[in-house]
């Protein structure tokens, strides 16, 4: 009855068109309204006393860390230097954004910033070259997914507080995944742009070595943010919340006074945008720690946990089945609160039969990005077709093979765990 009520009212809210957190606040009242195991004040205070953690601190400074390099002049810098990398193969400008992108997802930690970023101008120059523009958007909004799982990610932050995993080995293990990720993207765009054939336009770029030298030096602050805030991390010289305050300082000297691009009306957007997305983002986790609560009380996650555990205990069968449950909820959930409800239900039953929770959360994170660039819920989706003003029905035709591919990097990281594991143990 328990299960029926909390899950059936939250589907329907969903359909209703109810904002998640909205959702799952609600549905977490109508089963204590319904059951007397959990009273409303119990709810209400776990819901802000899970907000009360130091590493959670992280995701909004990472936020404003993001969105000042971004107005700074460092992704600028970020995509001249790719460019010169892979801007003169075929399929350059589509390789330069999904390079770009993976640079700048070891700034931002978000998805959704990293199209922003890139986007507003690879999509244009991918136009202006007689891209497709459906397929520039899609390629755009696939490359974004790359932000959550190179670090520093902020659902791998999220991931490690509710879960209890270091969110420094989480770290190490997102890098060869998300490295994967970004080589299936450019085979992607080669392949595609192969087939599109001569009425592509290519990018006339000067490839000397000293052309290269210059941009390596024109990015050099660039390429040292990464250096300075993973390796501070890896070389414990601060926590993962420190590293992010030293993003935000090492944001704005740089583009304050170096680039001296980030002026006071740059700085003002940077922090509103931040407060927006803060807010929504916290009371999403602060709703779903509180759902999550709810479920443990309940004892709902073991009884699924037992019933998964009777259909099969072979790891490779409960991981399948677990790949293909995660792909159908990032469809609909936003992956911050798809975390925070889904770890504690699921990593038992992983564990149980042999996975390293570290592996587990790079898992979980990358079926979780697929769902940026899968309708309806597709937040990449609608941020590529602002930024492109191309239909969004278009970009969707264009990303089906584009998530074919994806699944197949995800099954690769499924079944290899020492792609995550490799740096992280």
């Amino acid at each position: 009855m328990t299960m029926l009520i909390l899950f059936g009212s939250l589907f329907a809210f969903i359909l209703l068109s109810v904002p998640i957190g909205v959702a799952i606040g609600l549905s977490s009242m109508l089963v204590i309204f319904f059951l007397d195991s959990v009273s409303l004040p119990m709810l209400i205070q776990k819901l802000f006393t899970s907000l009360d953690s130091f590493p959670l601190m992280a995701i909004p400074f990472f936020m404003l860390g993001g969105l000042l390099m971004g107005k700074g002049g460092i992704s600028e810098r970020i995509l001249n230097l790719a460019k010169q990398l892979v801007g003169w193969m075929v399929g350059g400008l589509a390789m330069v954004t999904v390079v770009a992108c993976a640079f700048f997802a070891a700034l931002s930690g978000s998805g959704p910033a990293t199209v922003g970023a890139i986007g507003s101008f690879m999509i244009p120059s991918m136009k202006e070259k007689n891209y497709n523009p459906a397929f520039a958007s899609a390629i755009t909004a696939a490359a974004g997914c790359i932000g959550v799982i190179i670090p520093p990610s902020i659902p791998l932050i999220l991931y490690g507080v509710i879960s209890g995993t270091s969110i420094g080995e989480l770290f190490k293990a997102g890098i060869l995944p998300g490295l994967l990720i970004a080589v299936i993207l450019m085979f992607v765009s080669y392949r595609t742009i192969k087939k599109q054939g001569d009425e592509i336009v290519k990018e006339e770029i000067d490839i000397s070595f000293s052309a290269l030298v210059r941009s390596i030096w024109d990015a050099k602050w660039a390429l040292l943010a990464p250096i300075i805030i993973l390796g501070g991390i890896y070389g414990s010289v601060f926590t993962p919340t420190e590293a992010s305050v030293v993003a935000i300082i090492y944001s704005f000297i740089i583009g304050a006074f170096v680039h001296k691009e980030l002026k006071w009306k740059e700085i003002k957007e940077s922090l509103l945008e931040t407060i927006n997305l803060t807010g929504a983002t916290m009371y999403m986790i602060g709703t779903s720690i509180a759902f999550a609560y709810l479920l443990s009380v309940e004892r709902i996650p073991a009884t699924i946990a037992e019933s998964i555990a009777s259909f099969s205990t072979n790891p490779i069968i409960i991981l399948l089945l677990i790949n293909l449950f995660l792909l159908v909820v990032g469809a609909f959930v936003d992956t911050i609160p798809a975390l925070a409800m889904l770890t504690p239900i699921l990593l038992p039953i992983v564990v149980q039969a042999g996975v390293d929770p570290v592996h587990f959360g790079i898992i979980m994170v990358v079926n979780l990005a697929i769902g940026f660039i899968t309708p309806p819920f597709g937040v990449n989706l609608f941020i590529a077709s602002n930024v492109g003003k191309t239909p969004l029905e278009d970009i969707i035709k264009k990303m089906v093979p584009i998530i074919m591919y994806v699944i197949v990097g995800l099954m690769i990281i499924t079944y290899l765990p020492a792609l995550s594991l490799a740096f992280a143990k």
